[in-house]
């Protein structure tokens, strides 16, 4: 069966910047699964997959604009230590979520001074070309309540 829209997928894979250090993975643990079609991984990959069958092996470079788009400096803000509850805990690489005008947002600590925290609202990929090596392990059809749901089912339905 060919990867196309409202067929679920397995894939292992391993994704790494363009200095070859790798992201994530899944070597070790279970293979991603998802619905294709359904938006539940970057345009970039969901494209490349389509019409693949299972056991075929692909190595994908996705854009950014594909992927987690472009960095946005204007998502990037200084706020004083003043406005945090215990802010002599914070570190940099910590996320918390905010809201804002378009619902809740989760922002990265990227610097800390004496005065200020600085954080960025950018995805943390944004700007960077992924890149995936990926081995289909399965295709099938989703069945009406996983297509319902939006995403994939586990072995025995339904567990959520």
């Amino acid at each position: 069966m060919q990867i196309a829209d409202g067929t679920v997928v397995s894939i292992n894979y391993t994704l790494t910047d363009d200095e070859n250090n790798v992201i994530d993975s899944s070597d070790g643990g279970e293979p991603l699964t998802y619905i294709h079609g359904a938006n539940n991984i970057i345009p970039g990959l969901e494209k490349a997959l389509s019409g693949k069958t299972m056991g075929d092996r692909l190595e994908v470079a996705v854009p950014p604009q594909e992927a987690y788009g472009l960095r946005d400096d204007g998502l990037s803000q200084v706020i004083s230590r003043s406005r945090f509850e215990s802010s002599q805990d914070i570190e940099i690489g910590m996320q918390f979520q905010t809201p804002t005008e378009d619902g809740v947002t989760v922002v990265t600590v990227t610097a800390v001074d004496a005065e200020n925290i600085t954080v960025d609202a950018n995805h943390p990929l944004a700007g960077i070309t992924l890149h995936f090596s990926v081995e289909v392990v399965a295709v099938r059809a989703a069945t009406a309540e996983e297509m319902d749901h939006g995403h994939a089912h586990g072995p025995g339905g339904h567990h959520h």
